[in-house]
């Protein structure tokens, strides 16, 4: 009984400091989260330094400069209104069919994927525009590979320095010059 008793006070002590919290007193984190609305940094696109034969066509790239900018800012009601001005003036240049309807779905749409979907066209329609329209400077061709689920898309810059319009600021310097238009 006795080597029982014995057995069963060694059982408890040792259950007992075994379970017990060998760490000191907690020491309390303080965390403190910033609740204001989080600053959101613009990118600016660089302007041209291009010399174009023709007033037009400078005025629209001028402005799609604008609807580039506006979604590499990824700001949905900013890429609206300068596709709008761009509506207007694409029909003096008179672009193709296809261009046309996708400046229209960019100045007619507030969501972003859409737009940026739209883009990809009228990018296209744009660069055809360009060709052997610069008296000198230069202007590049952007491909970003990963835009549209890795089908990669292009786009037209006045700048080597990458601002990607697909992605905006998620992946705003994913992409490469792939030309340069002269």
């Amino acid at each position: 009984m006795k080597n029982l008793s014995i057995l069963f006070l060694a059982l408890l002590s040792v259950s007992l400091f075994s379970c017990k919290d060998n760490t000191k007193e907690a020491e309390l984190e303080v965390v403190t989260v910033d609740t204001a609305p989080e600053s959101k940094e613009t990118y600016e696109v660089a302007q041209t330094d291009a010399v174009f034969k023709d007033s037009k066509v400078e005025a629209v790239f001028n402005q799609y400069i604008k609807v580039e900018a506006a979604l590499v800012n990824t700001d949905a009601q900013a890429t609206s209104s300068a596709a709008k001005d761009l509506e207007s003036m694409l029909k003096e240049v008179k672009l193709d069919e296809e261009v046309q309807k996708a400046v229209s779905i960019i100045a007619s749409s507030d969501d972003i994927k859409i737009q940026r979907e739209n883009f990809e066209h009228l990018s296209d329609g744009i660069e055809k525009m360009l060709e052997g329209s610069l008296e000198s400077g230069m202007l590049y061709k952007q491909y970003c590979p990963m835009a549209f689920n890795n089908r990669g898309a292009s786009w037209i810059s006045s700048s080597k320095d990458i601002l990607n319009p697909y992605f905006g600021d998620k992946m705003l310097k994913c992409g490469r010059v792939d030309a340069e238009i002269k």
